[in-house]
């Protein structure tokens, strides 16, 4: 058997802010938001929006009520570091960072593209944070 994650759900700090940000973000690297679906569970007031791909669906999920003031910490037990999405190449790197400037808005760039050698010698990525504070990353890397 191989490994494979079929979705990836995370709770967002404003569903509808985040939805904005993920529709311009998420075709960058290669999610057809056309296959978004929303989903609402009323009795546990629970929304999400689900951006759907055969290798991998995102859902952003609205957040409970007595949560609505808590900070964001990418350190805590628990919470989601950081998400990656591996492009085929260099230059798919390069035109990702191009569109999230001139096509993303929110989008707050933390380290524009550059080669990671400390990970391994090909890792070349950016990074940024999501409208939520969520750090955002697409590489490419060829590890032998």
């Amino acid at each position: 058997m191989q490994p494979n994650i079929d979705h990836i759900s995370i709770t967002v700090n404003n569903l509808k802010r985040a939805e904005k940000f993920y529709d311009q973000f998420l075709p960058v690297v290669g999610f057809d938001v056309r296959r978004k679906v929303h989903d609402t569970v009323p009795e546990h007031i629970y929304e999400e929006v689900e951006y759907y791909s055969e290798p991998l669906t995102l859902c952003l999920v609205n957040p409970r009520e007595e949560y609505l003031d808590d900070r964001l910490s990418r350190r805590r037990p628990g919470a989601l570091h950081h998400l990656a999405f591996r492009v085929p190449c260099k230059e798919a790197v390069d035109e990702a960072f191009r569109q999230v400037q001139t096509q993303v808005l929110g989008a707050q760039i933390i380290h524009p593209p550059q080669f990671w050698p400390e990970y391994c010698d090909t890792y070349y990525a950016f990074f940024l944070k999501d409208s939520e504070g969520i750090e955002l990353e697409v590489v490419h890397y060829i590890r032998g």
